[in-house]
């Protein structure tokens, strides 16, 4: 497969994927009596209505010309936590509802590349085929998947780890936390784009070395690294 091809078939694997992580925040607002995102649309699974131009489509795209994990993200799902009874435990359940999202559509399509690698040796079939397609596809899914799942867990503003580290702080703590928030974003991309290509430390890599790799590994045979 050309590296052309490889990376378009990426794209098309993100968009859903990121769609999916966004729709999971705002269903499970809801389950826990936030009507905020299902009141504005959000809860729906048309791509439209969640993607963001520059997260979704150019950040993705750039990333993966750059030679760098493409992952991206959607419009943030609108969340009031004055709706909730707890708010350390709403933020943490609407916080983890995306990666969860994320890990099982990479343990389904994991199990898929499995059974279809299996048919592929039984059946004697070549490289190349339909069916060879449809392994890579189910490869390429889960490696996506853990990226956003991992990525998104570094508790770091605005990432979904930092709807999760709320419960493990004293309010104080919580308050210096909220006055952090601000600069969450330039320290995200400056991990991603300042300290590798400027400084030649890859952080987020060596990161997804420990994480990312060994899961893929173990849920499709293949490997990335």
């Amino acid at each position: 497969m050309s590296d052309i091809v490889l990376r378009v078939l990426m794209f098309a694997i993100a968009i859903p994927s990121i769609v999916l992580h966004e729709v999971a925040h705002g269903y499970m607002a809801y389950r826990l009596g936030d009507p905020t995102a299902k009141s504005r649309g959000r809860l729906s699974l048309n791509p439209i209505k969640h993607v963001d131009p520059f997260g979704t489509v150019l950040l993705p795209l750039l990333l993966s010309a750059g030679g760098l994990p493409p992952f991206g993200y959607a419009k943030p799902v609108p969340i009031n936590p004055g709706y909730f009874k707890d708010y350390r435990k709403g933020m943490l359940l609407t916080g983890l509802a995306g990666p969860a999202t994320n890990l099982i559509l990479a343990v389904t399509a994991g199990l898929a590349s499995r059974a279809i690698g299996v048919v592929m040796e039984v059946g004697g079939i070549a490289a190349g085929g339909v069916v060879d397609w449809l392994w890579i596809a189910c490869v390429l899914i889960a490696y996506f998947n853990l990226v956003l799942m991992f990525f998104n867990l570094i508790p770091i503003p605005p990432l979904d780890g930092s709807r999760v580290l709320p419960v493990f702080l004293s309010d104080e703590a919580l308050h210096h936390y909220h006055r952090f928030e601000r600069y969450g974003i330039m320290i995200v991309f400056g991990a991603l784009l300042i300290l590798p290509q400027v400084f030649h430390i890859d952080i987020v890599g060596a990161y997804f070395s420990v994480t990312v790799d060994p899961l893929l590994k173990l849920l499709t045979g293949a490997s990335f690294g």
